[in-house]
């Protein structure tokens, strides 16, 4: 549910403005109204100070040499340092950002640096080792040193003959030669000739050392820094706190000749009592008064624990209005359902609720809602009768009572799972528009909205009459006169008195076109859910599919073991590429049939803003 909010006005001197605003952000519970951008010089160089502490932060969360080629060097060179990283001096750590960064970045250079020396060096490797000086000295003499590499088979000893020649390197595949000659004079070889190597093997080897050696005390410095992190954590939280304080003051609208300051703020309602209390004891002139839509206050959402989890996803749409309905409660069971549906398989539930175990600490926030996916999937995959792709219903071990619970067959010549899925959907139709009428009743008023309970009555009136005489517990007859009267008050509603004090015939012309859009609508969203049945199908046939192929290989390979460690194989990695394919599926595809078809048939436009009291800034890097 959405909470009540109450709509604060603070009027206030100009110099007290920074005291209250800093006693405002201890509170931590005020909304106060503040843009969203920098607003002068001050700010913006705020908010780039901000993004250089941050930036530097992850740069050194990112400096793990564990795995480098170098780490023992790293961090000799790191103990080595005279710099405590772990204590730096206040004067030092205003730079330390500046620093990482130019740290971070040398070491950048350097990588790209060593890359090409490396190549370099394997390129001049079969030209072995020779004195570049001692070659330009040939040239001045008036000698010329030529280079070559040729295939071996297209090697001919011949060659040998026409020039002075040597073999360098022959590694078998390759040959690569030198010749000499004068410059001047007329010279000629059947083969083209190779681009000279700009420097010896060793050479390039001592380059790429040195430059290795240059690395290695980057990185010990970046590694000696990591310890300062705390102190840039700090850093970072004190200029955001400031942004936002700073923000909140310059929101502030100036009266009486900038002497006075007016603020507008929003707190929860639940909190009128303790405020009150606060504000008096400030000394400064305040009123409250209840708010309203028309003021766009924040929105903060207060449900129960489960419904708790799948605000996230409410959040991901836009939060509602301030008069509008929270949908969280009703959106969270749907979404399960078919998350359930669409994963489909116990055993994949099971994986889910060991991955919410250990998602506790690293995320606690996410391990809950993973963790009731996962016992969701559980019970519609025993539902379903699958579990890691086998059918259930053909192990003998199954109790029959169990059986008999599992869904099975064909209704009307369609696949059970497809009738069910479409019967979901209708259902979640059915509440959708319901919620849209008592929405739009309590926010517009009943008189606004009679056509809108014209098509809630007709629809899900209709739905229920349908079920209601599939299962005889009325008389044909009795349907039929409830349906036509039901037809008719929903007739007036949908296009007599669909906005009232307006033309009739206007009205019936609205009335038509609202029937197409319904008509096709309808019929459109209803059978999207059948990807509830698809997606389940088809991570089911995928499961299947990976335990055949491990049985075939399982039957072909004579050794007794090994026949059983190939069947782990393909199973283990063909279910786990089918867990992460169902599960994108699983996710994406319900997320799709909440934000279009139950948000569009419900009437929920999310077009609030969500809470931000001004309070100290805990942000994890």
């Amino acid at each position: 549910m959405v909470t009540e909010m109450t709509k604060y006005t603070f009027i206030l001197l100009e110099e007290e403005t920074g005291g209250f605003m800093q006693k405002l952000q201890e509170l931590g519970v005020v909304d106060i109204t503040r843009s969203r951008k920098p607003v002068d010089a001050d700010s913006a160089a705020m908010l780039d100070a901000a993004g250089e502490k941050k930036k530097a932060m992850s740069l050194l969360d990112k400096a793990d040499y564990h795995d480098d080629p170098d780490c023992q060097a790293i961090r000799e060179s790191a103990d080595a340092m005279a710099v405590d990283g772990n204590n730096v001096s206040s004067d030092e750590s205003r730079t330390l950002s500046a620093t990482v960064i130019g740290t971070a970045s040398r070491i950048t250079e350097l990588q790209e640096r060593l890359a090409d020396v490396k190549r370099a060096a394997k390129a001049r490797m079969p030209w072995g080792e020779f004195d570049s000086s001692a070659i330009a000295g040939l040239e001045q003499k008036g000698l010329k040193v030529r280079f070559y590499c040729v295939p071996k088979k297209s090697y001919d000893k011949a060659w040998e003959d026409l020039q002075a020649l040597q073999v360098i390197n022959d590694d078998g595949r390759n040959v690569w030669f030198v010749t000499v000659s004068g410059i001047s004079g007329e010279y000629s070889f059947p083969v083209k000739e190779s681009p000279a190597p700009s420097g010896s093997y060793g050479e390039a080897m001592a380059e790429a050392g040195s430059i290795r050696q240059k690395l290695i005390r980057e990185k010990a410095r970046m590694l000696r820094m990591k310890g300062s992190k705390d102190i840039l954590q700090k850093e970072y939280e004190e200029l955001l706190s400031g942004l936002d304080l700073y923000l909140a003051e310059a929101s502030g609208e100036q009266a009486v000749g900038n002497r006075l300051s007016i603020f507008e703020g929003f707190a929860p309602s639940s909190l009128d009592g303790t405020l009150g209390k606060e504000f008096d004891g400030m000394g400064i002139f305040w009123i409250a008064e209840k708010a309203v839509e028309e003021d766009n206050p924040p929105i903060k959402l207060k449900n129960n624990r489960f419904a708790s989890m799948f605000e996230v996803l409410t959040g991901m749409y836009g939060m509602p209005a301030y008069r509008e309905y929270d949908p969280t409660p009703v959106l969270g069971p749907f979404f399960l359902l078919f998350f359930a549906l669409c994963l489909g398989d116990a055993g994949y539930g099971l994986v889910l609720v060991a991955l919410g175990f250990f998602l506790k600490k690293k995320m606690p926030s996410m391990a809950p809602l993973v963790m009731t996916l996962g016992t969701g999937t559980f019970f519609i995959g025993i539902f379903m009768h699958t579990f890691f792709g086998f059918d259930m219903l053909t192990m003998d071990f199954i109790p029959d009572w169990m059986k008999k619970c599992m869904l099975n067959g064909d209704v009307a010549g369609f696949p059970a799972a497809m009738v069910l899925a479409i019967g979901i959907g209708i259902f979640n139709t059915c509440v959708a528009l319901v919620m849209k009428a008592l929405c739009y009743t309590h926010r517009f008023g009943l008189k606004e909205n009679l056509g809108t309970w014209g098509w809630t009555l007709l629809i899900v009136g209709g739905v229920i009459l349908a079920g209601v005489a599939m299962l005889g517990v009325m008389k044909s007859e009795v349907v039929k006169w409830i349906f036509i009267v039901l037809a008719v008050i929903s007739g007036l509603g949908i296009y007599i008195f669909n906005k009232p004090g307006r033309n009739p015939f206007v009205n019936i012309g609205a009335g038509l076109w609202d029937t197409y859009n319904m008509a096709t609508g309808l019929l459109g969203d209803t059978l999207s859910f059948i990807r509830l049945y698809a997606l389940g199908l088809a991570g089911g046939m995928l499961g299947s599919t990976f335990n055949m192929l491990g049985g075939m290989l399982m039957e072909s390979c004579p050794v007794p073991v090994l026949n059983w460690v190939l069947f782990a194989v393909i199973f283990l990695i063909g279910h786990a590429l089918n867990i992460a394919l169902s599960c994108l599926g699983a996710f994406v595809h319900p997320l799709r049939l909440t934000f279009v078809e139950f948000f569009k048939n419900s009437g929920y436009e999310g077009s609030g803003k969500p809470y931000n009291p001004l309070t100290f800034k805990k942000e994890e890097a």
